[in-house]
């Protein structure tokens, strides 16, 4: 080959070698959007290195071979300048996409081939010839349709790519101003250099600068990316860490107008499209806030509480507002953070409920506890004791008759207790599972009734039910059981000889079924009746001195609650008591009714 460099031909050499070294450098060292800075620095330096070859070549063949080595970089170079843009503005998932990927590079794919084959066809360069009429000879050129196709696809895909850019830098913070200026000022270079080739003003003819104006470029975004850290402190990292922080944030400048803000902040602001909030002022968008803009126009560092109406409902914010470069208030910034309290004081209350349940907990457990290694230590040694004198011929049998009324009410109460005990401790288990099912009112009922009809009638106590057959329950049956054991259990506790206990209807709905138990035995104090189903140590003995714990109108609440039922009480003293529980017929979806009392 015969080369007869000249001073367009020696620098594009150099400057085309440099450009070579700094894209193996950036492609070897770098990862993600800087790479396809590597790649544009790549196919630019191919580009000028083949157009100095064909500069400094004498003889039409060997230019023809270089205008092909040089394509193999024109080609190349839209497509790397496209997605460098793509990757800078967050658009790179748009080239994931097949067809997108085809759309981009099919153009350059096929003119690369159009030139390799151009002698066969024509169809590229019409003709190709040497014109020795100037300084040195040069490659003069005839252009065909498919070289104006191509060109008009490098500027349209350079000009998106450039539209891009400026669209992202518009609004960006005055931190990446100068990365900015460098990329849209590179951006801008190949356009001017055209535009001179355009109307002739050029040192030689047939000369294209292009490729000059491209190596400027090139060499522009390496300076924008490693003398000012374009990819350091590019704004899609800040983005991101802004977008997943779930307070909002906004960035106000000296006149109080918003320049930045996070995409948590516009659920604040549901009047205000967000594209349209950079610029405006802060009372703009929150108009019935004028303590807030006060504070702001004070210069103040501090917080305040503010309420701001969402499409959500009415929301508490607490503004964190934080002044930027205070010594110098006509060119200081501020930032302002809100924090939605409403979920926090929400979940303050939730704790604060817990906290006070997890109380009552262990204070129930202390008790029950207590009443274990008491109530049922007692009674268990008295029977134990009297077993012994008894084995040891302490007591004679008429003394032992005479006992018996007193460990047999020993041995039902600590029984009873036992159940109560251990039904809530069941109840409590995590995963522990409600059985519901349809069964008879009047049945399980009657089978209670009959139970406790030896006791009753122990006490002379009069039992009457009046409930209709075929009376049907949506419940946790073994529950209801319970329930009604223990009601019935306590009516005969608190009569006296004598005494009635009525079960009957009181009232039936499509949802519900009223059941009431009721006495006329001593009745429950006032004060008694709030503290009744809370949990709190309540023990009083029945007529007949039999004792009690309250637990068991504590399992009570909890099955019925459990159930989606609810247990109310009326009592007067020297009166009666009278119990009445809503039980489902039907599935019921709805939280779980209250329980409580009523006078």
């Amino acid at each position: 080959m015969n080369f007869v460099f000249n001073i367009y031909a020696l620098s594009l050499v150099f400057f085309g070698s440099i450009a070579m070294l700094l894209s193996f450098y950036i492609l070897k060292n770098e990862k993600g959007s800087v790479r396809w800075v590597g790649f544009m620095m790549l196919s630019t330096a191919i580009w000028s290195l083949a157009y100095g070859a064909e500069l400094a070549s004498t003889q039409l063949p060997q230019m023809k071979l270089f205008v092909i080595l040089q394509y193999a970089g024109i080609s190349a170079l839209p497509v790397a300048w496209f997605r460098f843009c793509l990757d800078v503005v967050e658009k790179r998932d748009w080239f994931q996409k097949l067809n997108h990927k085809l759309l981009i590079i099919a153009v350059p794919v096929v003119t690369f081939l159009l030139v390799c084959t151009n002698d066969l066809h024509h169809i590229y360069y019409k003709n190709l010839s040497v014109d020795d009429g100037g300084v040195f000879p040069m490659l003069a050129i005839t252009p065909a349709l498919t070289f104006h196709v191509f060109t008009v696809y490098f500027y349209v895909i350079y000009a998106i790519g450039s539209y891009l850019l400026i669209i992202k830098f518009k609004n960006s913070d005055a931190t990446y101003r100068r990365q900015n200026y460098i990329i849209l000022i590179a951006a801008f270079i190949p356009w001017i250099a055209n535009f001179c080739y355009k109307i002739g003003l050029k040192p030689l003819d047939h000369l294209d600068l292009t490729p000059f104006a491209f190596l400027l470029t090139t060499t522009l975004v390496f300076i924008a990316i490693y003398r000012f850290k374009l990819f350091d402190i590019l704004p899609v990292a800040r983005k991101k860490i802004l977008e997943l922080m779930q307070d909002g944030f906004i960035v106000l400048d000296y006149h109080h107008r918003i320049i930045d803000f996070n995409s948590a902040f516009i659920k604040y602001n549901a009047h205000v499209f967000s594209d349209k909030i950079i610029g405006k002022k802060l009372d703009e968008v929150f108009p019935d806030q004028p303590v807030l803009l006060q504070l702001v126009e004070k210069h103040y560092s501090g917080k305040h509480i503010l309420f701001v109406r969402t499409k959500d409902g009415l929301c508490e914010l607490e503004a964190d507002i934080r002044l930027i470069s205070p010594k110098l208030p006509n060119r200081s910034a501020t930032i302002i953070k809100l924090q939605d309290l409403t979920d926090l004081k929400k979940e303050a209350v939730k704790s604060k409920q817990q906290a006070d349940e997890l109380q009552k907990l262990n204070a129930l457990k202390d008790r029950i506890f207590s009443i274990m290694a008491h109530d049922l230590r007692g009674p268990l040694l008295n029977i134990s004791e009297v077993l012994k004198m008894i084995n040891s011929n302490m007591i004679t049998l008429d003394e032992f008759k005479a006992l018996s009324p007193t460990l047999t009410k020993d041995i039902a109460y600590t029984t009873d207790l036992l159940e109560n005990i251990l039904h809530w401790s069941r109840s409590q288990l995590n995963g522990y599972s409600i059985n519901k099912e349809i069964f008879d009112l009047k049945t399980l009922i009657t089978n209670e009734v009959n139970y406790h009809l030896p006791a009753a009638v122990l006490k002379k106590i009069e039992v009457v039910q009046d409930i209709p057959t075929h009376l049907p329950a949506f419940a946790d049956m073994l529950m209801m059981q319970i329930v009604i054991r223990n009601l019935i259990t306590n009516a005969i506790k608190f009569c006296s000889e004598g005494c009635r206990i009525d079960i009957f209807i009181h009232g039936v709905t499509k949802d519900y079924v009223d059941i009431c138990i009721k006495d006329n035995g001593v009745g429950i104090a006032d004060e008694m009746v709030r503290r009744l189903f809370k949990g709190e140590h309540i023990s009083s003995r029945g007529t007949q001195n039999e004792k009690g714990t309250g637990l068991g109108l504590m399992v009570c609440r909890d099955f019925m609650e459990r159930n989606h039922g609810n247990i109310q009480v009326e009592s007067r003293v020297g009166a009666g008591t009278k119990f009445c529980l809503k039980i489902p017929s039907r599935e019921i979806e709805e939280a779980p009714l209250t329980g409580g009392s009523s006078k």
